[in-house]
């Protein structure tokens, strides 16, 4: 049995799912990139962000911000995360692209 009135409020629950969520754009050689925005890290990983940058280790970071080390192992990896990056050298240089990071020209 056809049913036109649940049909229609599945069709509008799925149309309006689909406009909720932005297809992500074209990336580099076209290719489709989910990467999340810059402004997704908080405002203590973009501290722990630029620490890193001074090349602070973790544990260094965490003595500094009165952190516990594995606080300062999860910011960072969140970090990295969010930008879809595996290692730090991949964090810095995409941070660096992205403008997130205050350098100081010589």
């Amino acid at each position: 049995m056809w049913n036109d009135e649940l049909n229609v409020l599945h069709f509008r629950r799925e149309t309006s799912l689909a406009a909720a969520v932005p297809e992500p754009g074209p990336g580099l050689n076209g290719t489709v990139s989910a990467k999340r925005r810059p402004e997704d890290l908080t405002p203590r990983e973009r501290e722990i962000l630029q620490l890193v940058w001074a090349g602070l280790t973790n544990r260094t970071i965490a003595e500094r911000l009165h952190i516990s080390i594995k606080t300062a192992e999860a910011h960072r990896a969140n970090m990295m995360k969010k930008l879809r990056v595996s290692n730090i050298a991949q964090l810095l240089k995409t941070a660096l692209e992205e403008g997130l990071l205050a350098t100081h020209a010589s």
